[in-house]
């Protein structure tokens, strides 16, 4: 196997990463490739001729490392981070419109759980804009089980709906940051 060659590959994906993703720089992405690379040597050298599938294994890796650094400057940074739990919430107010959620702020909703506060109607317009970045099933699985109160089916459902709270989350902030 010529590292040369993935070294010469992984500089182009990355820079294709750094053009797109301005948190990062195209040698970080680059060092995080070939440190992927190495990881994963057996799948590398069974598709070493494949430079389409080397392309994406590399782009994947790359983009997961820029995913990885943008949420940890969010978490870092002076701004609010939604996490999971809040996310969760947010789609339980889903059940009320705005009119009637204005008329609970301030006192305990027993269908919510909680108290309902202004950072829960903050949270509710965060989810209400990120809602339509998640793909389809996710909005399935989040509707189904948090504002229908249905249950999930299966397993796999139930590990895409942790999934979904957390991307949820994710966007949430995203929105958050992008305002």
């Amino acid at each position: 196997m010529d590292w040369g060659y993935l070294a010469d590959l992984a500089d182009k994906v990355a820079r294709s990463i750094a053009a797109s993703w301005a948190i990062v720089e195209k040698d970080d992405v680059k060092q995080e490739i070939l440190l992927h690379a190495y990881e994963c040597r057996p799948a590398i050298e069974a598709n070493y001729a494949n430079e389409d599938f080397l392309w994406k294994i590399f782009k994947k890796a790359g983009v997961q490392y820029a995913s990885r650094e943008r949420d940890y400057r969010d978490l870092m940074d002076d701004q609010y981070y939604y996490t999971p739990d809040e996310a969760k919430a947010a789609v339980k107010t889903f059940l009320y419109t705005d009119e009637e959620l204005g008329k609970l702020l301030g006192r305990r909703d027993d269908l919510l759980r909680c108290r309902v506060s202004d950072g829960l109607m903050s949270a509710r317009m965060d989810a209400q804009a990120a809602m339509p970045r998640l793909n389809q099933r996710q909005q399935q699985l989040l509707l189904r089980r948090y504002l229908y109160g249905l249950p999930i089916e299966t397993g796999a459902d139930e590990v895409a709906l942790s999934r979904a709270v957390v991307a949820l989350a994710r966007q949430m902030n995203r929105v958050l940051r992008t305002k």
